[in-house]
């Protein structure tokens, strides 16, 4: 694999940019060749192996991204160990359940990292976390800043023993099903389950799908902006891109810092060419106005894409009229932590075919969609809706859920026996277009009527004073289930009821009067996950008032939003029955 990704370009050209490092220090970006990037992998492999690392050994990734986090999964892969990469903002416990659940025998990290302008401490949190993880024999530290942090018996400073190793590591021969990674993602019950990807069919598909999906052209510059410790990361910045002989950017930083122009700063000094962001993301900066944009040069810009959740309509808008000018392609890609890679985008097609605006649309090659009904049989035709599912294998899926392969049976093939359950509903067009309508556990049923409320917040997003909008269903005595909506509303909004009658006619016009919430609720911030999902959960705990229980929320970016909420929606209870 690692030959795949490294050693055929080092051959035919190795002072080519692998990667891009744009550090959080604005205008700071560090250019490293294909030639380095296998250096520093071969290094990190050899110090690996000398600490007692061996193929199918666990080892655990607390980084953000850099080349040294990148070389770290690679050196992984490169003597056969399994790297389960945990992103550099979970709590301690966070960290120490998945090291725990996956007996991982190492962690690498950074002594801090860096984001946005402040300090994380990386290091303290490691310390913490493999107080309860016996696995664990070795923790390598990295340095990314110049503070010195406390050394154990099992630390290793990780530069100082590369520093001694060979540049050489000859490459541990793998089978095509070897486990490659595993990487935990949320369920909507239970504990965080560690997806397993393997080696020859991953690798496979994240290679085509970044050639296909972008029209990747050698020479381009690839800039996806996700962090390595989700599977975007995983797909389009490191493995895809690589295989594929790309300059790949790596982006460590926040998109409002120093200020919301940094994205397109960095567009413009880099020459980016294809830009994959969250639309999250997009939403945040569509706040702070055009100008932020319009100050810097985009043309470079060839391909926007976006990952994460559906893309509203306006954000679509935004991002295609105002970041690509109307004359990049956009392509809101459809896939999953299970999926390895891209499964439905509007490219790769025919040429100049249509895209429509806030639409996944084309299955990529190889995936058959399906939709099925409450009875699990297949929905026929056009213009319907159904829970979205896939009919055949495909390269990039994920193999097993570690350590509970009946877990990974019941969540994905127990439902709709035969197919891949995807737990998103979606709607297929009068022409054949596969549109997601959300995950099929944010499906309300309103006095009868069955509704996504991701359409109830994707109608209210159309209200220009409405950045963000989060719904979800509370038991209601009549109607059996109402909606209830969290709003964000931007800073300068003054007149908030206005607002709120205004967002109950835009809802009844777009979808129908039954799906007007019954309460709006103005909050100054959403819950949300590190990698932007808005945790619904919590919101639901909320308005349904368990708020004594609200369950693991390590995973939230701010937990104090939680509180925040708690309190909006006390003044908000107490004004009402008044």
């Amino acid at each position: 694999l690692t030959v795949n990704c490294l050693d055929q370009h080092v051959e035919r050209s190795p002072d080519r940019v692998a990667l891009i490092w744009e550090r959080d220090e604005p205008g700071t970006a560090v250019h490293i060749t294909y030639r380095e990037l296998l250096d520093l992998t071969c290094r990190l492999a050899n110090t690996l192996k000398k600490y007692g690392i061996q193929k199918g050994d666990k080892v655990a990734i607390y980084m953000p991204v850099s080349p040294l986090s990148v070389a770290a999964m690679l050196a992984c892969a490169r003597i056969g160990a399994v790297h389960t990469v945990v992103f550099a903002g979970f709590s301690a416990e966070s960290l120490a359940g998945r090291i725990m659940d996956s007996e991982c025998k190492a962690v690498i990290t950074y002594n801090q990292g860096v984001r946005g302008g402040r300090i994380i401490e990386l290091k303290t949190t490691v310390d913490e976390a493999v107080k309860s993880c016996p696995s664990v024999k070795h923790v390598f530290v990295a340095q990314r800043t110049d503070n010195k942090v406390q050394m154990g018996e099992r630390d290793i400073p990780l530069e100082e023993e590369m520093a001694k190793a060979a540049p050489v590591c000859t490459p541990e021969s793998m089978d095509s099903e070897d486990m490659l990674f595993m990487l935990y993602t949320s369920g909507s019950t239970g504990k965080p389950k560690g997806i397993v990807h393997t080696q020859a069919g991953y690798l496979l598909y994240a290679a085509l799908t970044h050639k296909y999906v972008f029209d990747y052209q050698q020479g381009d510059v690839f800039g996806c902006v996700a962090d390595i410790g989700w599977i975007t990361g995983h797909s389009y910045v490191v493995y895809g891109p690589l295989c594929n002989g790309a300059t790949s950017v790596l982006f460590e930083s926040t998109p409002v810092y120093p200020d919301p122009g940094r994205y397109w700063e960095m567009v413009q000094r880099l020459k980016i060419n294809q830009f994959y962001g969250a639309p999250t993301a997009i939403r945040l900066l569509l706040n702070y106005g055009e100008e932020w944009v319009k100050k810097y040069d985009r043309s470079s810009l060839k391909t926007l894409g976006s990952v994460g959740e559906p893309i509203n309509n306006e954000a679509w808008h935004w991002f295609y009229h105002v970041v690509g000018e109307g004359r990049c392609t956009l392509v809101d890609t459809w896939w999953q932590t299970e999926t390895g890679g891209i499964c439905i985008a509007p490219r790769p097609s025919e040429d100049k075919a249509e895209i429509l605006p806030a639409m996944a649309m084309r299955p990529f090659f190889g995936i058959v969609p399906v939709l099925m009904d409450e009875n699990g049989k297949v929905i026929e035709g056009n213009d319907v809706s159904g829970a979205l599912c896939i009919a055949q294998p495909w390269p990039g899926m994920a193999k097993t859920i570690y350590g509970d392969h009946q877990r990974f049976v019941d969540a994905y093939f127990k439902v709709y026996p035969g197919y891949y359950f995807t737990g998103d509903g979606a709607y297929r067009t009068k022409k054949g277009y596969y549109q997601i309508t959300g995950r099929m556990d944010d499906v309300i049923n309103i006095s009868g009527h069955r509704l996504g409320t991701a359409e109830i917040e994707d109608a209210m997003a159309d209200h220009p004073e409405v950045p963000e909008t989060a719904v979800i269903g509370y038991p209601h005595k009549i109607k059996g289930e109402g909606a209830f909506a969290f709003v964000v509303v931007k800073e300068q909004t003054t007149h908030v009821d206005r607002v709120k009658e205004e967002l109950k006619t835009i809802v009844a016009s777009k979808i129908a009067k039954y799906a007007v919430p019954d309460h709006i609720l103005v909050v100054k911030r959403l819950p949300k996950t590190r990698s932007g999902k808005i945790m619904r959960r919590l919101l639901k705990k909320v308005v349904t008032e368990q708020s004594n229980n609200m369950g693991d929320i390590t995973t939230l970016d701010d937990p104090s939003v939680v509180k925040e909420i708690l309190d909006a929606y006390q003044k908000y209870k107490e004004k009402n029955s008044s």
